[in-house]
């Protein structure tokens, strides 16, 4: 990653089919500049690595002993992405959660903010009765 920022970033993001310009430029230099913080690129490689380790273990665990998040949580994923042809999104949170669940299929693929701005954030909103 620290050797090439730009082509690890391409690479990365590349993943789904996308126009260039798919990252309006301000996100994307943001995004690079980022990439130019060695703690930047620790933290990515850190949180990756923990998905499959301690944060795997925590959630087994938490499992084990019957906890549940309790809060009210809005599930959000992109209707182009392996989310939509997986899994039931809603179904799955519900059986994390014992409280209320709500959410939807967002028009974008992986990348919900950058995609669909207008509708993450309507979506947001009318969660936080904004």
């Amino acid at each position: 990653i620290s050797a090439d920022h730009e082509f690890w970033f391409r690479h990365h993001t590349g993943r789904e089919p996308k126009n260039d310009d798919f990252f309006h430029a301000d996100a994307r230099a943001d995004y690079i500049a980022a990439l130019a913080n060695p703690e930047t690129v620790r933290g990515i490689c850190e949180d990756y690595r923990a998905a499959t380790s301690i944060d795997l273990e925590h959630d087994r665990e938490s499992r084990a002993r019957g906890l549940k998040i309790t809060c009210p949580l809005l599930v959000l994923w992109g209707n182009k992405a392996k989310i939509e042809q997986w899994y039931d999104a809603l179904a799955i949170w519900r059986d994390y959660a014992s409280g209320p669940v709500t959410g939807h299929a967002v028009r974008s693929g992986h990348y919900l903010a950058e995609e669909a701005p207008e509708e993450v954030i309507a979506a947001v909103k009318t969660f936080l009765n904004l």
